[in-house]
């Protein structure tokens, strides 16, 4: 054989275990090698003889359907001479046939599937499992999703599991949710969606377009993306969005069938964004904002229509107050806009309001919500709204065939309240209201709303309440300027609510009418119970009260309001919808124009869920956990299902437990097979038809 015979490659590793470990990759469950951009990994090859000055040795790096050196989709490197392509390559090691080579990415590269191939002068190796998946970096300075703090990075980028928060602004829960990005086919169905977005490839370097995409396909309205929404209350023909405990199972049934998935709510779609988003390697986070206010025509105005009941009407208006919305923010520097916009962008899958023509929502920077300057894209003005606007309570009557509005009053403080997110290394909940908006009433907050109010629609937009001591021009109107907080009658009003809701137990609620200044006053109280969704949907009118009380000095009347179990327990089990009681008072003082109106949202309380199963465990070692369930409510529970899943302990596991009876207790158990070390999460929830969603979760740590 000749000296100069032809260099082959023989061996080719990708060092998968040593590199991914590096680029913080090593819980992604594929034989491929997944890295992050900018950031070096090195590659191992066995060369057919010693390598010499003279021999060629290149690597090929190609991404999308036509990769071309122009536009940055196939980097053609070689070790000997400089690249322009602002990836970079150099020998490392070479000793014999072995030779090492340290690969840097660009950290603007198009993240995706980059195919490689080696060449030796004319012949060509192509290596078992040459798709190498290339991510964004929050690791990297040169990234745009950089993120300095380590702590925030594991929380952000890693954790794959953590808890949505849902209820109300009185009664936060934390709804255990398993994000599972590192599971089985979760990469490949991202990069999937990253396919279906048909965003040219240049696009894919940036999280701006990246993530404003995926707010789109997370949503099936308009590219059959993942999640079918539905709030009709029934769900028989897919899963209830009660029903999910994570992620995992949606995006693998999509992957697999390239159908939506059934069903979703506002914490489904949030939930399953922030999978792609940590998946992809942007540090994402689910964001829940209470009394969180859907304006339809960018007025900065709710309008809640009551009837003399004091039962809202809900034919009456196309704006809502929700009594939470999920949506998520990403961290990523905004190089599109003026400086100062950097880090948290809020984006949003719920599909609520088109924007450009489709169903997607940001990256809007919550500096730009915070200052008012809600002309900045994206969907500024949506998101600065959710948080921001005012409640305003009007009474229609019918009057000779006509209706009559009377407005009772406007709440400027309710909307956007605890807005909340889960903390960073800690299972509690944080809240992020600051981050959004100035205290309420301070002057910062004031300005900013003038800002904002100066870029929403001019045409004769009535100004906020707590703008009415502010000259504006020609659009001030008397009918906005809201009553001082407390009246001068001092009538306060209270809602509260004397045992905790149980279903199959009475409803009990008192209305306390308070006086707290010197003076009589006769006051017309109205009241009303409904039960209603979270979106502000009413499904029953349970019941109402009309009294005239009398109030003298500083004193109270307490009117009580109850509904028996058979007024509401049908209705309850007629939507497959978590439902809350919502009970609205309206006080009109005699002989003044005095109104007041007070809203509480009232949640029903359930038995626990037990978990049974040892503290510890070891990797791939078997172990038992038990799930056990008392039904301690006066009323039976029928088609009861449980679903478990424990994220590298066990698949997701559904049991039909039927109908179970007062008292009755019932016991599940699943044998389990630790995968992965470090703390893992076990996750329950219970559902049926009259109680929605009762979970639990426990942590176990897996050593080796």
């Amino acid at each position: 054989m000749s000296q100069d015979s032809d260099l082959k490659v023989t061996k080719f590793d990708f060092l998968k275990s040593q590199n991914s470990v590096q680029h913080h990759t090593d819980a992604y469950n594929t034989s491929n090698l997944v890295v992050r951009r900018g950031q070096p990994f090195l590659l191992q090859l066995t060369l057919s003889r010693e390598l010499r000055a003279a021999d060629k040795l290149s690597l090929h790096f190609s991404v999308g359907e036509r990769p071309m050196e122009p536009t940055g989709t196939l980097m053609s490197l070689n070790p000997r001479s400089r690249n322009v392509s602002g990836w970079q390559i150099s020998i490392v090691k070479s000793s014999g046939t072995e030779c090492t080579l340290s690969v840097t990415s660009a950290p603007n590269a198009a993240v995706g599937i980059y195919g490689l191939i080696v060449k030796t002068g004319p012949n060509i190796y192509k290596p078992e499992n040459n798709a190498v998946y290339l991510l964004f970096n929050p690791w990297c300075e040169g990234d745009i999703v950089f993120l300095s703090n380590e702590a925030e990075r594991k929380e952000y980028v890693l954790n794959d599991t953590g808890y949505i928060y849902v209820g109300n602004a009185f009664n936060i829960h934390s709804k255990p949710w398993n994000f599972g990005q590192f599971e089985e086919s979760i990469l490949d169905a991202c990069m999937y969606l990253l396919d279906k977005s048909k965003l040219k490839m240049s696009s894919r370097r940036d999280p701006v377009v990246v993530s404003r995409a995926m707010s789109a396909l997370v949503n099936a309205n308009d590219d059959s993306g993942v999640v079918l929404g539905n709030w009709s209350g029934k769900y028989e023909n897919g899963t209830s969005p009660m029903a999910w405990i994570g992620s995992v199972a949606i995006l693998q049934q999509y992957y697999k069938t390239k159908k939506p998935v059934s069903y979703g709510q506002c914490w489904v779609f949030s939930g399953v964004l922030t999978t792609v988003m940590r998946c992809l390697g942007i540090p994402a986070r689910s964001v829940s904002n209470f009394n969180s206010a859907h304006d339809t025509d960018e007025n900065l105005r709710v309008d809640v229509y009551l009837n003399e009941k004091g039962e809202k009407l809900k034919w009456l208006s196309s704006d809502s107050v929700w009594n939470f919305h999920v949506w998520n923010d990403v961290w990523m520097k905004r190089k599109d806009l003026p400086s100062g916009f950097d880090g948290w962008q809020a984006i949003d899958a719920t599909p609520q309001e088109q924007s450009q023509g489709i169903f997607q929502c940001g990256p809007c920077p919550l500096k730009a919500v915070k200052d008012g300057d809600v002309y900045l894209p994206y969907d500024s003005k949506f998101v600065y709204a959710e948080v921001n606007a005012d409640k305003v309570y009007w009474r229609v009557e019918d009057e000779n065939g006509k209706k009559k509005y009377t407005k009772l009053g406007v709440e400027s403080q309710s909307i956007g309240a605890n807005i909340s997110t889960k903390a960073v290394g800690q299972n509690r909940r944080e809240d992020i209201t600051w981050e959004y908006k100035f205290p309420e009433g301070s002057s910062e907050e004031r300005a900013s709303m003038k800002r904002a109010v100066s870029y929403l629609q001019p045409s004769g937009i009535t100004p906020r309440s707590r703008f009415a001591a502010v000259p504006m021009s020609n659009v001030e109107d008397k009918d906005t300027v809201q009553n001082k907080v407390v009246p001068k009658s001092g009538v306060q009003l209270e809602i509260t609510n004397e045992k905790p809701l149980c279903p199959g137990n009475p409803i009990e609620v008192a209305i306390t009418v308070k006086s707290t200044v010197a003076g009589s006053w006769t006051v017309n109280l109205t009241s009303s119970c409904q039960l209603q969704s979270y979106t502000g949907k009413v499904h029953a009118n349970l019941g109402h009260i009309k009294q005239t009380v009398k109030v003298e000095g500083q004193s109270e009347v307490r009117v009580p309001l109850k509904i028996m179990p058979d007024a509401y327990m049908k209705a309850l089990a007629t939507v497959d919808d978590e439902e809350h009681v919502q009970v609205t008072a309206i006080a009109e003082i005699q002989g003044t124009p005095e109104k007041l109106t007070k809203e509480v949202s009232l949640s029903f309380e359930y038995p626990p869920i037990q978990v049974q199963m040892p503290e510890t465990a070891k990797v791939n070692k078997d172990f038992t956990c038990a799930f056990i369930f008392k039904n301690k409510l006066n009323v039976p529970l029928d088609n009861c299902k449980l679903m478990v899943e424990g994220l590298g302990i066990f698949k997701m596991a559904t049991f039909d437990e039927g109908d179970i009876q007062p008292g009755r207790i019932i016991k599940s158990e699943v044998i389990c097979t630790p995968t992965r070390v470090g703390e893992k999460k076990i996750v329950a929830r219970l559902t049926s038809n009259q109680v929605k969603d009762i979970s639990v979760e426990k942590a176990i740590v897996v050593t080796h």
